[in-house]
């Protein structure tokens, strides 16, 4: 693997998603962090499926502004929203799924389906999970 060109740095503490705290080396982050009322928690906090949502669309909505750029391919807005679902495994464990939603507008639905195909080709968090997790990917031009 080549050099890296940044590495993220985070702590948790205390009783982890059930009301522990996550934060960053740089003090960027400091979270108290809650099991959601969905999953039998108090809720309340965010959870690290929202966090990792957070990340993966605010990472993928950058890759698809720069594989926009690279074919020259212009839009006048987009979104991109994360899903991050997380399912119960036979094994007594669990297990995620994702789907990533990206919203545009002033362009053709098929530049847009193209520019989401390859940002989920070149997007950090996409390769990270791809084989791992069912992932969908899809476009919509408003």
């Amino acid at each position: 693997m080549s050099d890296s060109l940044y590495t993220a740095v985070a702590t948790s503490t205390g009783d982890g998603r059930a009301g522990g705290r996550a934060a960053s080396n740089d003090g960027l982050i400091d979270l108290t962090l809650a099991i959601p009322r969905e999953m039998g928690g108090p809720g309340g906090a965010t959870n690290p499926e929202q966090l990792f949502a957070a990340g993966w669309a605010s990472c993928f909505h950058s890759a698809v502004k720069a594989v926009a750029a690279g074919k020259k391919v212009s839009f006048t807005d987009s979104a991109v929203v994360a899903e991050v679902s997380v399912h119960p495994t036979d094994e007594g464990g669990f297990s995620l799924s994702a789907a990533l939603h990206v919203e545009f507008g002033g362009i053709e639905q098929a530049d847009a389906d193209s520019l989401v195909e390859a940002a989920h080709a070149v997007c950090p968090y996409s390769n990270a999970t791809r084989g791992n997790i069912p992932v969908t990917v899809d476009a919509t031009v408003a």
